[in-house]
């Protein structure tokens, strides 16, 4: 059975795309899943902060897409996380860019070595974005419960018409018991405003800047908290049904 590919997107930056990207793949691979994470943004290029796998990648997607390498002389493992793979995004742009032709043959090749590949997008909707959905499966957009987001989730939205429904989802990140209640917002809000059906719900959580700090993935850092929402939502994805995590 071929393996799946999910794109990771948002309208805006600061909305946590790579922390949900690294925190899910975690979750995945230790439920016994081989998952691929691409990192597409080639500006900031921090996937590999957030997976504990700094300077480990030699080749970067660009390489496997055009050809100079193998994808899988490209996909570096976790020491750690048996099952987990990082394909990292170049340093700066040299060459030509990558076409979404390539892309997809890429994607079809992971598909056939990986039981997930999630590809961690660039924020905004410009060609990063494209590229990153160009071949998904499905795509998840990551807001965070300001306003300002949800309305950026919908624009998002509007760019990615051509999956199914089932096929898109939401997930509201960064969340605050506090900050809900003195905007009176709910987690209904959200879904109403994105006009997605709800995948998960990740609180704000101090283990997220310190596991980055130490070089450690979340998930072999902490059981509670957002780990906790990520495992939830890894659960989600394989088709588990499982309750939303209440923000304490």
């Amino acid at each position: 059975m071929a393996g799946q590919c999910v794109a990771v997107v948002s309208g805006k930056g600061g909305t946590g795309k790579t922390s949900f990207t690294a925190g899910v793949g975690s979750a995945l691979a230790q439920l016994g899943q081989r998952v691929l994470c691409v990192d597409c943004d080639i500006a900031l290029r921090n996937l590999d902060l957030a997976l504990g796998l700094t300077d480990r990648a030699i080749m970067d997607f660009t390489d496997a897409a055009q050809g100079r390498c193998s994808l899988d002389a490209a996909a570096v493992e976790h020491p750690d996380l048996p099952g987990l793979f990082l394909l990292t995004a170049p340093v700066r742009n040299r060459g030509r860019p990558v076409t979404e032709e390539e892309m997809t043959l890429l994607m079809d090749a992971a598909r056939e070595r990986f039981d997930y590949c999630f590809l961690d997008a660039p924020a905004g909707l410009d060609a990063g974005f494209r590229l990153a959905t160009c071949a998904a499966d499905r795509c998840v957009v990551v807001a965070t419960a300001d306003a300002s987001s949800l309305r950026d989730a919908q624009h998002t939205v509007m760019e990615l018409h051509r999956f199914p429904g089932g096929r898109l989802h939401l997930t509201v990140n960064r969340v605050r018991k506090k900050m809900l209640r003195s905007m009176h917002a709910t987690i209904d809000d959200a879904i109403d405003q994105a006009g997605l059906p709800l995948l998960g719900v990740i609180p704000e959580d101090d283990a997220l800047p310190l596991s980055l700090n130490r070089g450690v993935p979340l998930l072999l850092n902490a059981s509670q908290g957002a780990a906790a929402a990520c495992r939830n939502i890894a659960r989600r994805l394989q088709g588990e049904k499982v309750p939303l995590l209440r923000i304490r």
